[in-house]
């Protein structure tokens, strides 16, 4: 028996990735993502079977997951499969089921008010089992069994950098859509002898990390992606986190100890294929884990601020139980 733990990289595989330790064993497990520092950092200890990239509600590119599904399918056994999307749950989870095997799609904890496009064609395919992580929208055809952010509590602090005030920049490991007004706003105040540095009369010293955004004629020297364990490192070292508003960065903003600002993607500009960023930086900032902004709105009044609060692990969250 082996079960597929099946997810895009990004926010999507570290959702799973999180869930996974809370879903009981069944047999091996069997990890199919795509191939990057990420996911290679993420899954260093893993079985792992890198598959081609599956772009954003892109048909050819989800049909052509079908082979690889047969052939993992014929190979390892599969009994259960498991995703947390996106377009890669479509290739692989229909196929599967229509051949037996015991199917599970988690819709991404950014859903906040109902499913992603991904979500509501699952949602009618035979023999797949849905799940919500806000128990506001489940029904009868989407279960809730808990969510990637159970057991986190903000709380204050008292944390007073060192002789280098670090910052930890990120938009995560997306591809496809660059967010650049938020590197733009974000250079003057964290520079050398910009805003913060002279409001706290500390030296700022940034990480940088970019994505696909292009920056060259900034004044900021970027890392494009960075493995899943160093950009987690450096959080857990940094007295500021700012992060794109994406489930996967905020998650590991959370696992650090740091209360970000969540700056929130606009799909109007190309930012974004929708709005579902702004849902989730609200019900972050709703439950107290994070402080949300608009990119061009990030005062260094509020950097500041979350120098005052630090995020834990109150409690093991509970089994997230699959239906049968």
């Amino acid at each position: 028996m082996t079960t597929l733990f099946v997810a895009t990289t990004g926010g999507h595989l570290t959702q799973l990735d999180s869930l996974a330790s809370r879903i009981p064993a069944n047999g091996d497990a069997l990890w199919v993502t795509h191939a990057n520092e990420q996911s290679r950092s993420m899954l260093a200890d893993r079985d792992v079977e890198y598959v081609p990239y599956v772009g954003v509600r892109n048909v050819p590119d989800v049909l052509r997951c079908i082979p690889y599904a047969r052939r993992l399918m014929e190979r390892r056994k599969v009994t259960r499969a498991v995703s947390t999307g996106s377009g890669i749950a479509l290739g692989y989870l229909p196929y599967l089921a229509a051949r037996g095997v015991e199917c599970h799609y988690i819709e991404s904890a950014t859903r906040v008010s109902g499913p992603s496009l991904t979500g509501r064609v699952l949602q009618w395919v035979p023999g797949v089992r849905t799940y919500t992580q806000y128990q506001s929208w489940a029904d009868q055809r989407w279960s809730y069994a808990g969510s990637v952010f159970d057991g986190y509590e903000s709380t204050a602090v008292t944390r007073v950098p060192d002789a280098v005030l670090r910052v930890v920049v990120t938009v995560g490991a997306a591809t496809q859509y660059p967010f650049r007004r938020l590197f733009e706003h974000l250079a003057p105040l964290l520079a050398a002898e910009g805003a913060l540095a002279r409001a706290t009369g500390l030296p700022v010293e940034v990480l940088w990390q970019t994505g696909d955004t292009p920056v060259d004629d900034l004044p900021i020297r970027a890392t494009p992606v960075l493995p899943a364990a160093e950009l987690g490192a450096a959080q857990g070292k940094a007295d500021l986190v700012i992060s794109h508003a994406g489930t996967g960065s905020a998650l590991a903003a959370l696992n650090a100890g740091r209360y970000p600002i969540l700056a929130t993607r606009d799909s109007s500009r190309g930012e974004q294929v929708d709005d579902h960023q702004t849902q989730l930086a609200t019900e972050l900032a709703r439950r107290g884990l994070a402080m949300h902004r608009d990119a061009q709105a990030i005062t260094v009044d509020d950097m500041i601020e979350t120098l005052s609060m630090s995020v834990r692990r109150t409690t093991s969250p509970p089994p997230f139980a699959l239906r049968p």
